[in-house]
C-alpha cells in the first residue's frame, strides 16, 4: 500500500495566529497504532492524538526531527516541508500512522500525519520514515 500523507486543517489556522515557526521551532514525529483515527477538521493539538505506540526502542512523544526545511518550488507554486529521514533503531513496533507536530508551542499543534495504509512492523530491527526528498507534506498555491 502507499504511503498517504495529509495535513491537519486547523495546521493553517496554527500557522496564522502564529503558534508555529516551521523554521525555528522544535517538530517532531510520532508513531500510533490503527486504533488512532486522524481527523483533519478536528485535531489540532497533539493532545488529540490517540494510541501512541509503546515498544523496545521507542519513546513517548517520538523524536525530533533534524535538517528541517521549508522551500517554495516557483515552476509548480508549491511549498514543501521537509526533514531528514527519521528512524528508530533496534525497535519492536507496530504502527498505522506517523504524526507530525510543532513541540515548541504551548499546546503542541499537529502538522501533518502519514497513513502508511497498514500496520508497519519492526522486530529487533530498524523502524524508517523516509522522508528526505519526498517531504512531509505539500502545499500547492492554486
Amino acid at each position: 500500500m502507499a504511503v498517504t500523507a495529509k495535513l491537519y486543517g486547523l495546521f493553517l489556522k496554527s500557522l496564522a495566529n502564529k503558534e508555529i515557526d516551521l523554521d525555528n521551532d522544535t517538530l517532531k514525529v510520532m508513531l500510533c497504532t490503527s486504533s488512532y483515527s486522524p481527523n483533519q477538521d478536528t485535531h489540532q493539538y497533539k493532545s488529540s492524538v490517540t494510541n501512541e505506540v509503546s515498544g523496545t526502542g521507542y519513546t513517548a512523544g517520538g523524536k525530533t526531527l533534524t535538517g528541517v526545511t521549508v522551500t517554495y518550488d516557483t515552476g509548480t507554486n508549491t511549498l514543501t516541508l521537509d526533514a531528514d529521514d527519521v528512524t528508530w533503531s533496534s525497535s519492536t513496533i507496530t504502527a498505522r500512522y506517523a504524526v507530525f507536530y510543532d513541540d515548541t508551542a504551548t499546546d503542541d499543534p499537529l502538522i501533518a500525519y502519514w497513513d502508511f495504509g497498514q500496520d508497519e512492523v519492526s522486530s529487533s530491527g530498524n523502524f524508517t520514515l523516509t522522508i528526505s526528498g519526498s517531504g512531509i507534506a505539500t502545499i500547492t498555491a492554486a
